[in-house]
Parts: C-alpha cells; sequence; structure tokens
C-alpha cells in the first residue's frame, strides 16, 4: 500500500510549535497550494487548497527556526485522519505527517542549505534528495500554466 502527498506551496501562518517530554517537538501550520485552469467558456480559474500539516522532532526545529508565513516549502510526507466524537456527531481532520522538507525561498544562484529530511541521511544522501526534489519541482512549476487535457 501506497500513502505519499507531495506538495509545494506557501505558509499560510508562522509555525505553532509545541515541546513535549524528552525535547521531542511537534510544529503545525497550513500551506496553501494554487490550481489554474481554462473553464468550458475559456475562463481561466484560479483555486487555493489548505492542506494542514505536521512535522516532528528535527524537522519540527528546522521549521520553528527557519519556517515563517508566506515562506515556500516542498514537502513529502503522507496522509493521516485523526476521528473524534462531540455531541454525538463523528468528526474527522486530515493533516499530512511531514518526512521531508525543503525550503525554496532563496536568492538567485545561492545553493540552498536548508533542506532536511526526518531521518539522519548522509549528507551525499540529501544532496541527492535535494537535487531529485529541484528537478520534480521545476517540472511541477513549468507545468503550471498549462491547460487541462479534458
Amino acid at each position: 500500500m501506497i500513502n505519499k502527498v507531495i506538495l509545494v506551496g506557501h505558509l499560510g501562518k508562522d509555525p505553532e510549535v509545541k515541546y513535549l517530554d524528552k525535547d521531542r517537538a511537534v510544529a503545525n501550520f497550513s500551506i496553501a497550494t494554487n490550481d489554474r485552469y481554462t473553464d468550458k467558456n475559456g475562463n481561466r480559474v484560479d483555486t487555493t487548497e489548505w492542506h494542514n500539516i505536521e512535522m516532528w522532532d528535527g524537522l519540527a526545529k528546522v521549521a520553528e527556526k527557519y519556517l515563517k508565513k508566506g515562506s515556500l516549502i516542498y514537502v513529502e510526507g503522507k496522509l493521516k485522519t485523526d476521528e473524534w466524537e462531540k455531541d454525538g456527531i463523528k468528526r474527522y481532520t486530515t493533516r499530512i505527517r511531514v518526512n521531508t522538507m525543503n525550503m525554496l525561498d532563496k536568492a538567485a544562484g545561492e545553493v540552498n542549505q536548508n533542506s532536511a529530511t526526518s531521518s539522519s541521511e548522509p549528507a551525499a544522501a540529501v544532496k541527492q534528495i535535494e537535487e531529485q526534489n529541484e528537478a520534480a519541482i521545476h517540472s511541477i512549476i513549468d507545468n503550471a500554466e498549462d491547460d487541462l487535457p479534458f
């Protein structure tokens, strides 16, 4: 089974970071992704989707230190759904638990040194992931203006 989410978006607010027992940290925030398409009447339609993001431990600490409202980030993770009951009604919320993040805000020509993963991968592996992420991001951005094929 596969449960994988990849998003590129802007933070809607500064991360809220909480510290738990044994110096565990959790960061929560939302990011916005945009979609643009042409409807059947030839009009351009822009939509925004908001995603709840959750990061743990090292990623949460990186988020606390470097991310702020408006930051552009690339994230990979998995969907997590919580269920609870309130006033006899079942309620649900879905979030993305991130295990890889790449900060995309950088000055022209700089090498992005602010990538992070939840594991302790060697520097060469992190570099390889960064290069793959950059290629994927450029592909997404290059195709963002294309019309939908249907």
